[in-house]
């Protein structure tokens, strides 16, 4: 059995979904929500990172997934935002290094690619995809999570070398 970490990096909030494969069978572990300190201090900021690193150091210790998969930065007219979410995401990357945890990176349309068949997908599609493909028809997650489970779902179908 092989166990995929999803993550959706945010600028206040950081999804991660779990996922087991055995064979062909694709199982829902877990997922939820790293909550990030909307305070723009330099000390908040180093203990918001330093949280993040713990919390997704934690998740690979006490679930030691095969892999841990993220959704690539895609640009944004807001900057203040880019500049958040590449730090967050700097920082789950810096994680797994420590970790010796492969990493896979998948832009927003592969991911919405290998849930629906459908690059161009949305936000209800994918959750109504990530549910059926786990079997969890009555999954009620905030948006971050099921993203993340999204992830971890296009993890499970790429073949790691």
């Amino acid at each position: 059995m092989d166990i995929f970490l999803g993550i959706d990096p945010g600028s206040k909030r950081i999804g991660y979904g779990l996922i087991s494969k055995k064979g062909s069978t694709l199982s829902f572990l877990s997922a939820g929500i790293l909550q990030i300190n909307a305070e723009n201090s330099f000390d908040q900021k180093q203990k918001d990172l330093l949280s993040i690193r713990d919390q997704i150091s934690e998740l690979i210790d006490i679930h030691q997934p095969k892999s841990l998969a993220i959704e690539k930065l895609f640009f944004s007219k807001n900057k203040k935002t880019v500049f958040a979410v590449s730090e967050s995401r700097g920082v789950v990357l810096l994680s797994a290094a420590e970790k010796k945890i492969k990493v896979q990176e998948f832009s927003p349309n592969e991911i919405k690619l290998a849930v629906t068949g459908y690059g161009l997908a949305d936000k209800a599609a994918v959750s109504k995809m990530v549910k059926l493909i786990l079997k969890k028809p009555d999954l009620n997650l905030i948006d971050d999570a099921i993203d993340a489970l999204a992830v971890a779902i296009t993890a499970s179908q790429k073949t790691l070398s």
